[in-house]
């Protein structure tokens, strides 16, 4: 096994940063374009990347219409909605306020990355502005821009990300029941947990 434990050797494979092509960097800059606001207003959902004492954290969000809001060309709104309480994300963001984020747009073949440091606000009137059917969000991310890219087409091309021939059959696939029965020695999960699923989400999904 040979293992790749500097960047002289990385660059001996991939070339330096200063040889690729212009358009890997040009589409590189510190604020929210014109171009770059159409996809952030297009994307209903996104992966939010953070870190923390304990490691890593990749978390999906997902929303009505966009999933962040442009509060100007440098700031990013993302309300947190309803889920599992466990706030990984947040408590990272609290201590280390790095994040990385990447916008998908189900039928556009490119991705949108964005690095930056956040903070974590509840002030009533921003919850109350971010409202959807009445109810706010109880935090909201304010993500500050660094970097912000478009990420090319390849990998989502590849995995046929929007052919639907390709999607899984969702039978095929453990339920969350089934999974939260087997490592919890049937405690919690099994088939009632799943049966009653459509409806909880349907009462709890903002």
């Amino acid at each position: 096994m040979a293992v790749i434990r500097s960047i002289a050797a990385l660059e001996a494979i991939y070339g330096r940063l200063d040889e690729i092509g212009e358009a890997s960097t040009a589409k590189v800059t510190d604020r929210v374009i014109p171009a770059y606001r159409r996809m952030i207003e297009a994307a209903p959902f996104m992966a939010l990347a953070t870190v923390g004492p304990e490691g890593l954290d990749c978390s999906p969000r997902g929303d009505r219409g966009q999933v962040a809001v442009v509060r100007d060309d440098r700031t990013l709104l993302l309300p947190d909605r309803r889920g599992n309480n466990r706030i990984d994300s947040l408590r990272n963001v609290v201590r280390d306020p790095r994040v990385a984020l990447m916008f998908l747009i189900p039928g556009s073949g490119n991705a949108l990355r964005v690095n930056g440091e956040a903070v974590v606000e509840d002030d009533p009137a921003l919850l109350d502005s971010l409202a959807v059917d009445g109810k706010p969000p109880r935090t909201v991310l304010l993500v500050t821009v660094r970097d912000i890219y478009f990420q090319c087409a390849r990998a989502i091309l590849r995995a046929g990300l929007w052919d639907a021939a390709r999607h899984a059959d969702p039978a095929s696939l453990p339920t969350p029941g089934q999974i939260l029965a087997e490592l919890s020695a049937g405690r919690v999960g099994g088939d009632e947990y799943d049966r009653a699923w459509p409806e909880r989400a349907r009462h709890s999904m903002w």
